[in-house]
């Protein structure tokens, strides 16, 4: 059985969640490979709208295993606020159908004020802010690769906990104090703070790498979730206005311990526009009435801290770049519903940059900045397609929409969504 990736083909916020609800009745298991609880993934369910973060959203489903991976970085408090919340609502969670890695990092206290203390130095002084969530993600990782960091497994052992942290702000408080202006934090205070949830978090804790292969030898299905986007890898996005983690697919397997043989399907999801939180180059933004058409139609605010999406035209540049550093298979084009109503809708085909035609997505943030999209005009359509479930009954416009997304992708669209709830959801040829 096969291991399909989910992952962004776009700046985040392309509508996984509700991918992946659509494929997760043919899978056995959906693991989160990659971030923090700075993402946010929302599942419609009739009238209840669900909110993730940490949590696979597969966990709306019953019989399903839900693994946060060793790629991910996890704030315990916010990790068990998210399962009380879920738990409040009336969904089954606990150590049979949700795993955390014991080789997940840990999001500190410190890691989180120090993360909202360097982007308020650097609004002030001129730099200009990344436009972090301010959750403590970034600092996460970097002591992550400067092997000062800590993980789920050490919640287990107090005194080493302790003895980690205390090291660690041997080393921050002298530039919490220098740099930030703010008191040195108490080591003991701060693992007392997190240790405190510890037996909360114990009955999670397994070697998901071990579960996970030895499933894959058992003929099980696994879903592996990406958050964020390819446009925002740390490696391969718009650097340096990205996230910290590899949202590419690639991340997927180091954010597993799952060897890329064994993956056999990767699923790019789109929107059929596009959005971007925070700061970055944007080239089809728009900032007049379509782009706000477009935001409030789409409901384009972050789900994690609820901060208005940058919308703008669909971006083939970005598209073919994406499905190539992704290895994308077949597309899920969401959100083709909010388009509704538009006179004409609009795709960049490519870019003009200081005269010059371009056509594969710049590495340099500079020349993205200043590039001119030029763009395909086609025209739109007034007929609601909420209700449609075949794609030969969308309106014509609709469908040559798609399919003109389909040639420039280079890869065929699998999945075109419809509207907001689960079922909303048009499937084309094979899986």
């Amino acid at each position: 059985m096969p291991a399909t990736i989910i992952v962004g083909a776009q700046w985040g916020d392309e509508g996984k969640a509700k991918v992946l609800d659509a494929l997760m009745p043919d899978m056995d298991i959906v693991v989160r490979y990659q971030g923090g609880s700075n993402a946010g993934h929302t599942v419609v369910v009739g009238t209840e709208r669900y909110a993730f973060h940490l949590v696979p959203s597969g966990i709306l489903h019953d019989r399903k295993v839900c693994v946060i991976a060793n790629g991910c970085v996890v704030e315990p408090v916010e990790l068990m606020k998210e399962i009380d919340a879920l738990r409040a609502r009336g969904v089954r969670i606990d150590g049979s159908n949700l795993l955390l890695s014991e080789r997940a990092h840990l999001v500190m206290p410190y890691h989180r004020l120090t993360d909202q203390m360097s982007e308020k130095r650097k609004e002030s002084s001129g730099e200009g802010k990344i436009g972090t969530t301010g959750r403590g993600i970034g600092p996460c990782y970097v002591d992550k690769v400067a092997r000062s960091g800590l993980r789920a497994i050490d919640l287990l052992r107090p005194d080493y906990f302790l003895l980690r942290v205390t090291q660690r702000l041997a080393e921050l408080n002298p530039l919490l104090t220098a740099v930030y202006g703010v008191e040195p934090l108490d080591p003991k205070k701060v693992a007392d703070e997190v240790l405190a949830f510890a037996p909360r978090l114990k009955p999670f804790i397994a070697d998901t790498a071990a579960y996970l292969n030895g499933a894959l030898a058992q003929g099980k299905a696994l879903l592996l979730e990406g958050a964020q986007g390819s446009l925002l890898d740390i490696d391969h996005g718009t650097y340096p206005f990205v996230t910290s983690s590899n949202a590419t697919s690639g991340g997927a397997t180091t954010g597993t311990g799952i060897s890329p043989r064994k993956i056999t399907l990767a699923v790019g999801v789109a929107k059929a526009y596009v959005t971007r939180v925070g700061s970055g180059p944007f080239p089809t933004e728009l900032t007049e009435k379509v782009g706000e058409g477009l935001r409030q139609r789409g409901v384009e605010f972050g789900t994690t801290t609820g901060r208005p999406r940058r919308c703008g035209w669909f971006d083939a540049v970005g598209i073919r770049y994406a499905v190539e550093v992704s290895g994308i298979d077949a597309i899920a084009l969401t959100k083709l519903d909010v388009l509704t109503g538009e006179p004409e809708v609009k795709l960049c085909v490519t870019y003009d940059i200081g005269g010059r035609r371009v056509e594969r997505f710049p590495c340099d943030h500079q020349a993205l900045a200043a590039a001119t999209p030029i763009y395909e005009t086609m025209p739109g359509w007034n007929e609601s397609i909420e209700s449609v479930r075949s794609f030969a009954k969308l309106p014509p416009a609709a469908r040559n929409f798609v399919k003109r997304i389909e040639e420039l992708a280079g890869v065929p669209i699998r999945y075109v969504g419809v509207g907001r709830t689960r079922d909303a959801m048009i499937r084309r040829g094979k899986k």
